[in-house]
């Protein structure tokens, strides 16, 4: 059958899981007042990580008494830095349901070593939180990047818990709501909702988490990376912006463009809303066809960032094949890049819907995804 070529293209065609796409006011010149070539021990340089670690904490809605900090190697130098400081004092549960969920229980089984419980869903589905044992510490992702199924909410969660909740918060921070009274550790990476540059982490800490730094020595080497005490109390300066290794100030900048320009359009909320908006054009045009539908089985936990789909249509003969061909075709036209599924994660796609990214651009690269699959449907049945 003849297959019509949508008119229009999205302006902007980045929807990337990461690094993702610049808030869209961003140029070039958002970087052109960066304090290169100067320390960041300089006066100049712990004011800007001063300032990005302000406006992180007011826009997020950080209760006064956690520590919020910037840490070397993005989220998993966060996750990772938490996990060789603080567990161990008690044993541990570790919970996946996508594969960097899966990459911290590895962590904690195969390189801590510790006494885990480990709780385990396929991708699409989420582990019962409230199962959970919560008088011991708890490893979990609040959104699963790689699956596109996030936790609903935190009521599994009791306030009375003995242990700490450790979250990788990476892919929901700034577009779900976080409750922090019942996270401990949370982490997240600027390249993600914000759209920053890549290679640094934030590390928010509640009382309870830096009690726990204080009062507990693990029993195992600490590179210097990793370390957040001197003598028993915890490194003040690092959540002050006196960063543990040298920070690129370029990416700060970055950042701070970002962080402000969240602020111009109304924080927090309006960022969740614009989230809200790109995963709900993607949900309305996967219920208005029969061949496409969300990875995340239960609509209470699909992730209105990494909205992950799989192809339905019974005469797709294979279906990584199928996937990856029409993935191709869409950044042959340039109406959509980097939208393949994560290579551990089952056949399908992965479509950003952070904040950064504009609905007019989803729904522009809609038509083209549904030109894309109806051509491959025909090029698999003539070569049939």
């Amino acid at each position: 059958m003849a297959i019509k070529t949508p008119a229009t293209r999205p302006a902007n065609p980045r929807f990337s899981s990461g690094p993702c796409a610049k808030p869209p006011t961003w140029t070039p010149e958002a970087v052109a007042d960066a304090p290169l070539g100067r320390s960041h021990r300089a006066a100049i340089g712990k004011e800007r990580l001063k300032r990005a670690i302000d406006l992180t904490a007011e826009i997020l809605g950080v209760p006064d008494g956690y520590r919020v900090g910037i840490v070397p190697a993005s989220d998993t130098g966060a996750v990772e830095m938490a996990m060789w400081t603080m567990l161990g004092e008690r044993p541990v549960e570790m919970v996946a349901w996508e594969s960097f969920g899966e990459g911290w229980v590895t962590d904690a089984v195969k390189q801590l070593r510790l006494d885990a419980n480990v709780h385990r869903a396929d991708y699409g589905h989420i582990v019962d939180m409230a199962a959970l044992n919560y008088d011991r510490d708890v490893v979990f992702t609040w959104n699963g990047t790689t699956s596109g199924v996030r936790m609903p909410d935190g009521d599994a969660i009791p306030a009375d818990r003995a242990g700490l909740t450790i979250c990788d918060a990476t892919s929901a921070a700034f577009a779900q709501d976080l409750p922090w009274d019942k996270l401990d550790v949370t982490t997240f990476s600027w390249q993600k909702v914000m759209g920053g540059e890549a290679a640094h982490g934030m590390l928010i800490l509640s009382p309870r988490a830096v009690e726990r730094l204080e009062s507990y020595t693990p029993d195992r080497p600490l590179p210097k990376i990793f370390r957040l005490t001197k003598g028993g109390k915890l490194i003040d300066g690092i959540f002050r912006g006196e960063t543990i290794n040298t920070p690129s100030m370029m990416a700060v900048e970055d950042y701070l463009f970002a962080l402000d320009w969240a602020q111009s359009i109304g924080g927090l909320a309006a960022l969740q809303a614009r989230a809200d908006a790109n995963a709900q054009a993607i949900w309305d045009f996967c219920d208005s066809r029969d061949w496409i539908a969300n990875l995340a089985e239960d609509p209470a936990t699909r992730s209105n960032t990494s909205v992950c789909l799989k192809f339905t249509d019974p005469a797709i003969a294979d279906g990584a094949a199928f996937a990856k061909a029409v993935a191709k075709r869409l950044e042959a036209e340039g109406v959509a890049l980097d939208i393949g599924a994560y290579r551990d994660a089952p056949a399908g796609l992965r479509i950003w819907c952070g904040a950064t990214v504009e609905t007019a651009d989803i729904e522009a690269m809609l038509p083209w995804l549904d030109w894309a699959f109806h051509a491959e449907i025909e090029a698999q049945a003539q070569a049939a």
